[in-house]
């Protein structure tokens, strides 16, 4: 009874964040989250799964659409096939909230699917559900080798010292440039701008020479606060960021985020930023670059197949680089984002042991290089990496590497490790919120910040106080 009124709760805590969001104007997809509506024809000729007799059937579900929700289903049917006597149906339930609130949901109802995919900053809900079990409790011999995953990931996915969950789709942010708009503003096309105050001095070359209209995009999201604290070794929470005990408020306060915030509006005012308006518009900060209104973006490195694939569509030469940090700190390195598969309890023992083995194959070797080169989410296991460098696909694919370099040369510490806050996705909405009325010249950065952190101090405490 007891964890009956736990879910409730949380599914109460997660529709008041979907509501939120869509009160702010922030209902668009968060980082990584591509949700593609299927037409009328697709759904029509849509064919019920034939499921052979007698198999144990596993349910998984996730946030993708479009092409990477074809190629989850591609390499299922490849499971499937080669998996006599197991049976995947693979769902798509909307976006990373969408399919948290009907993983919960469904074990209210004892109706749980046994693969959940769930994003970053889920994490700590999760766990608090009651409904996940650990996969580290689960494998046995060599089934898991934690020592294969790069060092970043690790970091990240560590909770109380185990794995809860098998990481999978992991990213960062990284720097995109039109290295045709650099060399007409008298640019070194090989030099992208590596702290604020070069990005300040290359986007007056930009605008200035009227190589671009604007010099830089970005999505106005949450996201790219956080990393911008990780980067300058400044922790979001308190608590170690949330890992050493709860954390019961974040640092909105604090120097680097002020920072952070003083040259996000010196951009703006100078007009070398721009965004599409909208909060979390990911599409829309892809458009300014890749029509070339900007010389730069920056965005996931999952879409480094989709940049490639606009620069030669469009005839221009694309570079890319890290993630720029302030002059007045060292560079730590990014925060490891996308999502993970976490297992649901409570499954009989062969459907869980069945789960298990086609988590652990889903994310093997072959198939981290597959899904690597098919969407530009970097290698996650160092195998992985051994065999692309073998096949000189970096060399052959240069956009790929700087993404890959910058998670290698993160140093490990609680603030590139990430905050974990149960309430995580409603701070990102509030840091959202105080971004865009000191753009909009409402609110002072001071006034924004002090603003934000009462606000996100008490939807934590809120939060902390339904699952306790």
């Amino acid at each position: 009874m007891k964890r009956m009124y736990k879910l409730l709760a949380l599914l109460l805590v997660i529709a008041s964040l979907g509501s939120l969001l869509i009160g702010c104007g922030g209902g668009a997809p968060a980082e990584e989250e591509i949700v593609v509506e299927e037409t009328k024809e697709a759904a029509v000729e849509e064919t019920k799964e034939e499921i052979p007799e007698g198999s144990i059937v596993i349910d998984f579900w996730h946030a993708f659409g479009g092409g990477r929700k074809a190629l989850i289903e591609r390499m299922v049917a490849d499971y499937n096939y080669t998996h006599p006597g197991i049976y995947v149906r693979v769902e798509n339930k909307g976006s990373y909230r969408d399919t948290m609130n009907a993983a919960i949901l469904a074990a209210q109802q004892d109706s749980a699917p046994h693969v959940v995919q769930i994003f970053e900053v889920g994490s700590q809900m999760a766990m608090d559900s009651g409904i996940f079990t650990p996969i580290e409790g689960l494998v046995q011999g060599l089934e898991f080798q934690p020592d294969d995953y790069i060092e970043g990931v690790t970091n990240y996915y560590k909770f109380g010292g185990q794995f809860y969950s098998m990481p999978w789709n992991s990213s960062n942010p990284v720097l995109y440039y039109n290295k045709d708009i650099f060399k007409a503003a008298g640019l070194d096309p090989e030099a992208p701008p590596e702290t604020f105050e070069e990005m300040l001095t290359a986007c007056d070359a930009i605008v200035s020479s009227g190589a671009a209209e604007n010099c830089i995009s970005w999505p106005l999201h949450g996201w790219f606060f956080e990393q911008w604290m990780a980067n300058m070794g400044a922790e979001l929470a308190n608590n170690g960021n949330g890992r050493d005990a709860r954390a019961t408020e974040v640092n909105l306060t604090s120097d680097a985020a002020k920072e952070i915030m003083n040259w996000w509006k010196e951009m703006y005012d100078k007009g070398y930023y721009a965004y599409s308006g909208k909060l979390e518009d990911w599409s829309g900060a892809d458009a300014i670059f890749v029509s070339g209104q900007s010389a730069m973006e920056i965005t996931s490195t999952s879409d480094v197949t989709n940049r490639q694939n606009d620069a030669a569509e469009n005839g221009f030469e694309l570079g890319t680089g890290y993630l720029p940090y302030p002059e007045s700190s060292e560079r730590q390195g990014v925060i490891v984002g996308g999502a993970s598969m976490w297992l649901t309890a409570d499954h009989p023992d062969q459907e869980m042991q069945a789960a298990k083995d086609f988590v652990i194959w889903f994310t093997n070797t072959e198939n981290a290089i597959r899904w690597h080169k098919a969407t530009g989410y970097f290698p996650i296991r160092k195998s992985a990496v051994d065999v692309l460098k073998i096949e000189n696909w970096f060399e052959l694919n240069p956009a790929y590497q700087a993404a890959f370099d910058q998670l290698l040369d993160t140093k490990v510490n609680r603030a590139t490790q990430g905050a974990l806050i149960g309430a995580f996705p409603e701070v990102r909405t509030i840091i959202e919120q105080a971004v865009e009325k000191v753009l909009a010249g409402e609110a002072t950065v001071d006034e924004a910040l002090a603003a934000a952190k009462a606000e996100a101090d008490k939807a934590i405490t809120d939060y902390n106080k339904s699952v306790e």
